[in-house]
């Protein structure tokens, strides 16, 4: 399966446990590998046949920027869950980075990654 990758996306969201994270808000770095077939696309020239890099990005924008969640699992999979609703992938590897969560201690961040695939009925 061919893949296209997105890096180091960055959002301000308002997501976590704590209220002060609910009132201040903190960066968000997002990474996609998503699977799909691009062959069509790299034989003919035409975007109509893969995605659009711009409609990804202001998905994940709007869920990241959007409804706040306490964890970032929730965010994690609200992001799989809409790219593989809204567009013709057949997996989806997201990666949330929380890079300054309020947590003592010396590290570079924190993240969660999960895959979710498409299921046909």
């Amino acid at each position: 399966m061919d893949k296209i990758y997105f890096n180091q996306m960055a959002f301000y969201g308002y997501h976590g446990v704590f209220k002060e994270e609910a009132k201040l808000g903190q960066r968000f770095y997002v990474d996609l590998e998503l699977s799909l077939d691009l062959s069509k696309a790299a034989e003919t020239d035409n975007l109509e046949h893969t995605v659009n890099y711009a409609d990804i990005y202001e998905t994940v924008k709007g869920i990241v920027e959007g409804e706040r969640h306490q964890l970032v699992e929730k965010l994690t999979v609200r992001i799989c869950e809409q790219l593989l609703a809204d567009f013709p992938l057949e997996e989806v590897k997201a990666k949330v980075i929380k890079p300054d969560p309020p947590i003592a201690g010396h590290y570079q961040s924190v993240a969660i990654e999960m895959v979710r695939k498409r299921v046909n009925n």
